[in-house]
């Protein structure tokens, strides 16, 4: 349905008039036109809305279903921004590197997968730069990878991008503040209905291994170190994919943990070390560990 609205007028409430398609004669129709134009020019707070329902009288929208204009308009506000932004993306980075998206219209060739998580203060592409192309990312709540008899829409994600992208790195990156991880580490006993913590349970060997050994630790502090722990437990879930495993195993395919601190601003990075890890025992170990800050 389109609709006309004066954009200089503000009446509260609009009155919205319904014009109808029309079989009748020509006359009839100029009429009608006509005595709506004369409303519109006596009162601007008409919208006139077109409709596929036959003609006979102009149809007056109930108040109750205008009431909520004030809602929407605040949502055109919302949009009105992301539509300058992207016009923005467009003008400064898509016309000015127009070639290179030409190349990525082909096809796309990233060398990263990262995992990461789905809180709006830590998106990956803001905050290490990732640039289109660069970068196949997935994001779920808490950045947890599930093993491979659990699949899931992550574990579809990771079998494109590893077998039919050939990435080359994967990176999981968990972050300060998680409310996955909290809700995780707040769980006591048999898992409900709720789908976060249905979600979540897949990160209980981080749970009870930081339970085990950060037990002195505030709830707070339990939290954080179970933020970083999920992150290893993660790595140690991506070698349960076979093809995921073997490129690793034969060294063209490397798994990497990152954790973003917005409290600070530091990023912390690391690799798993395959030849002295094992996803049998739950045992692993890291290497290359490096502060960004």
């Amino acid at each position: 349905m389109a609709t006309l609205s004066p954009s200089n007028f503000t009446v509260n409430p609009p009155r919205i008039a319904t014009i109808f398609r029309s079989d009748n004669k020509l006359g009839d129709v100029e009429r009608t036109h006509l005595k709506l134009l004369t409303s519109l020019k006596s009162n601007p707070a008409f919208i006139l809305k077109a409709s596929k329902d036959p003609l006979h009288l102009t149809q007056e929208v109930p108040n109750s279903k205008v009431a909520n204009a004030g809602g929407v308009e605040k949502g055109d506000n919302l949009f009105d921004e992301l539509k300058h932004r992207f016009l923005s993306f467009k003008k400064q980075k898509y016309l000015e590197n127009l070639e290179h998206f030409e190349t990525l219209a082909k096809g796309q060739a990233p060398k990263f997968l990262v995992i990461a998580c789905a809180d709006s203060r830590v998106c990956p592409s803001t905050t290490l730069g990732f640039q289109p192309g660069e970068a196949f990312i997935v994001r779920n709540v808490a950045n947890l990878v599930p093993r491979f008899e659990n699949p899931s829409e992550t574990s579809a994600a990771l079998e494109f991008a590893v077998n039919t992208l050939q990435v080359e790195n994967i990176l999981v990156i968990g972050h300060s503040c998680c409310g996955g991880i909290r809700a995780l580490m707040s769980m006591d006993g048999e898992v409900d209905s709720s789908f976060i913590k249905r979600w979540v349970i897949v990160g209980k060997n981080a749970k009870l291994s930081t339970e085990a050994n950060a037990s002195n630790l505030s709830f707070d502090q339990q939290c954080k170190h179970c933020e970083k722990e999920s992150i290893n437990r993660s790595l140690l879930n991506l070698l349960s994919y076979p093809w995921i495993e073997e490129k690793v195993m034969r060294g063209t395919m490397s798994i990497h943990g990152g954790y973003y601190d917005f409290v600070d601003c530091t990023f912390e990075k690391w690799t798993l070390d395959y030849n002295r890890s094992s996803k049998e025992s739950g045992k692993y170990s890291v290497k290359d560990r490096v502060f960004w800050c």
